[in-house]
C-alpha cells in the first residue's frame, strides 16, 4: 500500500515557476515508477511526466517538454515536477501516480496508487 499527497500547487502568473511535490508512504518507493497526470476542468486527465523506478528514465507530454522536469529522491520518498514558462492552459489539477516497477509509462492502467492532487492555476 502506498499514499500519495501532493503539494506545491498555487496561482501564478504565465511565465512563472511552481514546484510540486509528491510525498509517498511506504519503505518500497525505490521500486515504484512515478507519473504526472494532470486534468483540467471538462477534459480528460491527461499524462505529464514520468520517471522510471530504476535508470532515472523519464518521459514528458509533447506540451510540456522543456518547460517541466519531474525528478525523484528516494531517500526522502518523495517526487518532484518542476513547472517552468507555465502557460495559462497548463491550468488543471495536478495529480502523482505510483506504479510497481513501472518504466516512466506513460498510460494511466500503468498506475496503482493515486494522490487526491493539487491545483496549478496560471493566470494570463
Amino acid at each position: 500500500q502506498v499514499q500519495l499527497v501532493e503539494s506545491g500547487g498555487g496561482l501564478v502568473q504565465a511565465g512563472g515557476s511552481l514546484r510540486l511535490s509528491c510525498a509517498a508512504s511506504g519503505t518500497l518507493f525505490s521500486r515504484y515508477g512515478m507519473g504526472w497526470f494532470r486534468q483540467a476542468p471538462g477534459k480528460e486527465r491527461e499524462f505529464v511526466a514520468a520517471i522510471s523506478w530504476i535508470g532515472g528514465i523519464t518521459k514528458y507530454a509533447d506540451s510540456v517538454k522543456g518547460r517541466f522536469t519531474i525528478s525523484r529522491d528516494n531517500a526522502k520518498n518523495m517526487v518532484y515536477l518542476q513547472m517552468n514558462s507555465l502557460k495559462p492552459e497548463d491550468t488543471a489539477v495536478f495529480h502523482c501516480a505510483a506504479g510497481y516497477y513501472s518504466r516512466a509509462a506513460a498510460t494511466q492502467n500503468e498506475y496503482t496508487y493515486w494522490g487526491q492532487g493539487t491545483q496549478v492555476t496560471v493566470s494570463a
